[in-house]
């Protein structure tokens, strides 16, 4: 026997570039600034790293 929950399970916030806004709350849309900020580190972080590796190379190369 199948065990349902009553209350349908909430989505993540997801966020899709250029999607209507103007149906979110000030809460959600603070929400979304947010996972975007987290977002916004990641990328400059792996953007960072791989910028360490790329010089890192350059500089074994060069000799």
């Amino acid at each position: 026997m199948a065990v349902f929950d009553d209350e349908p399970r909430k989505k993540p916030a997801r966020h899709e570039i250029g999607q209507d806004l103007s149906l979110l709350s000030v809460g959600e849309l603070n929400e979304r600034i947010a996972l975007l900020r987290v977002e916004i580190s990641r990328l400059e972080a792996e953007l960072k790293a791989k910028d360490t590796t790329k010089s890192a190379a350059e500089a074994l190369f060069r000799r």
